[in-house]
């Protein structure tokens, strides 16, 4: 009777494992601060909350940002950045003094669930890629001593540049020279049951080779596919594409079991001259995509049905990045908290957006039905924005315009030719958009909007066509300024939604019926027998 009851019990728990096995793909945000006059940790904690984003990135354990964060349930990925990894490789005390500091005062009231050690350390001037697996086992030791190992997953996130080539997917390898740091760092990712961590951005494939790849390619809007001549595989977008090479090359090292995390991915809203694909559309279309994929289909040809977990660059623009200008414009917001384009988040959305049909949100009242602004902060009642004078003279405009585009840090891409804002092509239209980046990003203050006397504030928006200016924020701490009805828009960005899809909530329904028609049988058959 015994051995019966054992076998029972084992069927049970083994149709609760298979249930479990069916958990949604998730998707968080990466929330970098490598910029100026961003909103306070606490506003941007307010914010991913009423965004009801339930995962997020950051690139190093500041306590500011760990306590904003507490008691909100977010699932913390926490970054150790390579300037760090000398001293944690170095020196065990070094790690444990770390933790004990950063992590262990805020756990588990923030709930940090894993830590990214280096940042894409085969691209690092400095290649650090010797001192990773070091590092990584020292704050695993220092894990254990605490009882976190089992909570808290140690890994690493890594470019796509880590594979020495990358098409047909099914021939995708890992380069050969970072084998002998790369092998053992697989190793302990299995032993811990880690994920493996990469950053996948179909922008560069087509920004590097635009003869050879189709914008439609790149955001999922493909109406062709793409044959891996070895194994037949269809690809409709670059993305799986991308993420299958990253599962090819594992099997061919044979860590074909390691899960793979995407840990950034995104696309750019404003790019130099020559990066005319870098638009708000553009970005509008691939995250919307991403997220209609991720959450409603997903899986690879080479893997299909199998969860994805992505976190979507980023939350901010990030001004003092350095690089081409398409560095500094990955943000969905503008530093003063204004939405760069207006992006569902459930990906429940029935309309299609791509290129042709998608726009970027109007920052001010001119924004197209069903779009919406988010604004964080506080500044005067009144929207103002700043413009040049009509009275000053060329020369004075001129001035002043070199200098917010040069000492005032003021980005001007967008009144570059083939740009948004460059007609008309005056130096009075240039400046205004100019003086006003400067007005809005410093504050919104009649002081930042003198200019030696060749500007005013006016209270009209002074948008025009694609070209949109910035807009000061409202009064409160959290407003929004509505073009329709925010709710209907921002809703979520983790699987299942709040507000569940048909693939969600048909999953929903099968777990129901099955714990009801067979795992309460179960349970009662085993009582029986006890």
């Amino acid at each position: 009777m015994g051995e019966r009851l054992k076998l029972i019990l084992w069927i049970c728990l083994s149709i609760l494992a298979f249930l479990d096995s069916g958990a949604s793909s998730k998707i968080g945000i990466c929330y970098g601060r490598n910029a100026d006059n961003l909103p306070s940790p606490n506003k941007v904690s307010d914010l991913i909350q009423h965004l009801n984003i339930k995962f997020v990135r950051i690139y190093d354990a500041n306590i500011d940002v760990l306590k904003a964060f507490a008691n909100t349930g977010i699932e913390l990925m926490i970054g150790v950045p390579n300037a760090d990894l000398l001293a944690f490789a170095q020196f065990q005390s070094n790690v444990d003094t770390w933790l004990h500091n950063n992590i262990l005062p805020y756990y588990p009231t923030t709930k940090i669930t894993s830590i990214s050690v280096g940042l894409e350390v085969t691209e690092a001037p400095d290649n650090a890629t010797g001192l990773l697996l070091p590092a990584m086992r020292n704050i695993h030791t220092a894990l254990k001593k605490s009882g976190l190992d089992k909570k808290i997953k140690i890994s690493s996130s890594h470019s796509l540049a880590i594979l020495s080539r990358s098409f047909p997917p099914s021939s995708a390898t890992f380069s050969k020279k970072h084998s002998p740091f790369l092998k053992p760092m697989l190793e302990f990712l299995v032993e811990n049951e880690s994920p493996f961590m990469i950053d996948l951005y179909p922008y560069y494939a087509y920004r590097d080779s635009s003869e050879k790849v189709q914008l439609e390619y790149a955001l999922f809007e493909s109406s062709s596919q793409v044959v891996d001549p070895a194994t037949g595989l269809l690809y409709s977008n670059m993305f799986d594409a991308q993420l299958d090479a990253i599962y090819f090359a594992l099997t061919a090292m044979n860590f074909k079991t390691v899960k793979v995390m995407v840990t950034e991915s995104g696309w750019p809203s404003r790019g130099s001259p020559k990066e005319t694909a870098a638009t708000p559309d553009n970005a509008l279309a691939y995250d919307t995509n991403l997220i209609r994929h991720v959450v409603g289909d997903p899986g690879t040809p080479a893997k299909p049905g199998e969860e994805i977990d992505v976190y979507l660059f980023s939350l901010f623009n990030e001004n003092r990045k350095p690089g081409i200008e398409s560095e500094r414009n990955w943000g969905m917001f503008y530093a003063n908290g204004t939405s760069v384009y207006a992006l569902d988040f459930t990906g429940e959305s029935t309309v299609p957006v791509s290129p042709s049909n998608s726009s970027a949100t109007s920052p001010g009242p001119s924004s197209s039905p069903g779009n919406s602004t988010v604004i964080i902060g506080g500044g005067g009642g009144t929207r103002k924005w700043c413009v040049a004078s009509t009275q000053a003279s060329v020369t004075e405009l001129q001035t002043a315009l070199d200098w917010a585009c040069g000492p005032g840090s003021v980005d001007c891409s967008a009144v570059q030719p083939n740009q948004p804002c460059f007609e008309p092509d005056t130096v009075l239209s240039h400046a205004s958009y100019a003086f006003n980046t400067y007005y809005q990003q410093s504050g919104a203050n009649s002081s930042d909007c003198s200019f030696g006397g060749v500007s005013v504030e006016v209270d009209k928006d002074p948008s025009y066509g694609n070209c949109l200016y910035m807009i000061a924020p409202s009064t409160d701490g959290m407003n929004r300024t509505m073009a329709g009805n925010i709710t209907g828009n921002i809703t979520a960005i983790d699987s299942p939604m709040a507000s569940p899809s048909s693939s969600s909530e048909g999953y929903r329904q099968m777990v129901v019926s099955v714990a009801v028609s067979v795992l309460l049988p179960c349970f009662v058959v085993s009582l029986s027998l006890w």
